[in-house]
């Protein structure tokens, strides 16, 4: 490429546009609508076809709610490792992450690397215990010694909060990817991802998303780890080379000093405030072990060992992936920040900021058409797509077992139900969830959608983290202290991310300034969520809570041994 001609363009575009660079914020821009992708839709369609069909045949294989939760307990150890990473490595990290480190540097590391740290608490605190006392979901564990119908009933509605926020992520990303491949509308876009997602989750159940996952956990490795080596083989594999040029390129596209622009590899606007960087870092590094549909892929694996096997191998995976994202990340600074042919001028000239074609989360999109042309960005945005597709798949499915086997089986219907209509309601909360996704990915256009995974983080690490962790460790705990305390958590974390900046006014546009000054609820929510826990837990004197921790020694002998946990056999 004639990087010297582009540089020379851009240079006379940066000037005309803005001298400082806006700080990463939750709003990255409206994806334009693209000319036609051939490359990139063919690719697509291969690989959406290529899925139907594990979904045709998952479907065949799908005949119970064991097989449609859980796929029926017979995924190995390696294969649910690599279906977790899958889950795990969602549109909010390759697109979301790269496009955050692209925009203000280090900020990017900051999400990174507290998705990463997550996975220790998993492994040493949640994936055997859960394995052993649970058979479809978190709710089954919170729920094993104490009062049935208002356990659930918690867990179940903060589970779907978490997957409401998890689910714009995806539908943003999505969306903005098929405008920018497809030149469809943004609208129309969210919804075919919609439908298609309906169509995995309806018909393949656990199975198919699993297979899904498995793959384009394969495929994702291996683009970003091709996308990385280029970006690296241009510095000569030095990564100090990497961020003096990204620096300089940073500093020239913005006409700002070297000094200025070398800000961007220290903290910037997210680490500022270093309550809002503790808040961030508690949300993601707890968050993880309250993910519902994190937690649920412990129970497609036969036993407590396989599950830690599950996230030893998830771990490899996810840690290699995130230092391929921040290459990546820095890599579309040296290669497309500098390329007219990326740029949205036009629409940088109106906003005062750098603008990238298809909106800013497309950052890691653009860098695979530069390193390696339009074959290769098929291949990138078919395996991005694949991504969004594989855990909106996951996310319906966990919540779909929160309406349907914990509110409607176990709530509603005290237990008194059959497998096939504890099924059939499955496959109705799937479809209302998939209008809902529609719904909130429209409204939420804007949002970066690492951004928006955080908000769910912080939501699950305040409203599930608490119950689940004290159901499992504190012998005290107690039917009325584990709702008021997950329900205290709950309210807390939603009602604070409400009157944040980035939602009172970003989003909803209700004024100029927020109620709240914080940006992530987790340093207020969660310690409030342990605190109510534990106080009405012990000032809780009823018989039932006399009852409930006696039977936590039993509870504690299944869940180290795994007697008489739920396995294959007995699905």
């Amino acid at each position: 490429m004639k990087w010297s001609s582009y540089k020379a363009k851009a240079l006379l575009a940066a000037s005309a546009m803005m001298s400082t660079w806006a700080q990463a914020a939750p709003d990255l821009g409206v994806a334009e609508q693209q000319a036609t992708n051939w490359p990139a839709i063919i690719m697509f369609v291969v690989f959406v076809g290529f899925t139907l069909l594990i979904t045709k045949w998952a479907a065949k294989q799908t005949t119970s709610t064991s097989d449609f939760y859980t796929a029926g307990g017979g995924i190995s150890g390696f294969q649910n490792g690599l279906a977790i990473a899958g889950d795990y490595m969602s549109a909010a990290s390759f697109l979301g992450i790269s496009a955050m480190v692209f925009s203000s540097g280090f900020d990017g590391l900051l999400y990174s690397l507290g998705f990463m740290v997550g996975w220790p608490i998993v492994l040493f605190l949640v994936a055997e215990r859960l394995r052993n006392l649970g058979k479809f979901n978190l709710s089954d564990v919170v729920s094993f010694r104490l009062e049935e119908k208002p356990v659930r009933t918690l867990a179940a509605i903060s589970s779907l909060v978490v997957v409401a926020f998890y689910l714009i992520a995806q539908m943003v990303g999505a969306g903005q990817l098929i405008k920018l491949l497809f030149g469809l509308n943004y609208n129309i876009a969210v919804v075919i991802v919609g439908l298609l997602m309906m169509a995995y989750v309806i018909f393949g159940g656990m199975l198919a998303t699993t297979w899904v996952q498995i793959i384009k956990a394969v495929l994702l490795l291996s683009g970003a780890t091709f996308m990385a080596y280029m970006v690296l083989s241009s510095v000569g594999f030095s990564f100090s080379n990497m961020f003096t040029k990204s620096i300089e390129v940073y500093g020239q596209v913005r006409s700002i000093s070297f000094e200025d622009a070398s800000k961007i590899m220290g903290p910037g606007s997210l680490a500022q405030n270093p309550i809002d960087a503790l808040s961030l870092g508690l949300a993601l590094m707890f968050g993880t072990a309250g993910l519902p549909h994190i937690l649920m892929r412990f129970f497609t694996v036969k036993d407590a060992k396989e599950a830690r096997k599950s996230v030893v191998y998830a771990t490899g995976f996810i840690g290699y992936f995130y230092l391929l994202t921040f290459i990546i990340g820095f890599g579309a600074i040296l290669f497309v920040s500098n390329n007219p042919q990326f740029l949205d001028l036009a629409k940088g000239a109106l906003t005062g900021k750098l603008e990238l074609v298809g909106g800013n989360n497309m950052a890691a999109v653009h860098l695979s058409e530069a390193v390696g042309g339009d074959l290769f960005m098929g291949f990138i945005s078919a395996v991005a797509f694949a991504t969004i597709l594989a855990v909106v798949a996951g996310l319906t499915l966990s919540g779909a077992s929160a309406i349907s086997h914990d509110l409607y089986a176990n709530v509603f219907k005290k237990g008194q139900t059959t497998p096939e209509s504890e099924l059939r309601m499955s496959k109705i909360a799937t479809l209302v969830l998939a209008i809902l996704a529609m719904i909130l990915g429209i409204l939420f256009e804007k949002q970066n959608v690492a951004f928006m995974v955080g908000l769910a983080f912080s939501v699950a690490c305040c409203a599930n983290f608490p119950v689940l962790v004290l159901s499992m460790f504190w012998k005290g705990l107690t039917t009325r202290g584990a709702v008021i305390g997950g329900v205290v958590g709950l309210v807390g974390a939603v009602t604070l991310i409400v009157l944040s900046k980035a939602v009172w006014v970003d989003t909803l546009g209700l004024a100029d300034t927020a109620p709240s000054s914080l940006n992530g609820p987790a340093i207020v929510a969660m310690p409030l969520a342990f605190f109510c826990c534990w106080f009405f837990s012990i000032t809780d004197k009823s018989d039932r809570a006399q009852r409930e921790r006696k039977a936590y020694d039993a509870q504690f002998v299944r869940s180290m041994t795994g007697i008489g946990a739920s396995g294959a056999s007995d699905h």
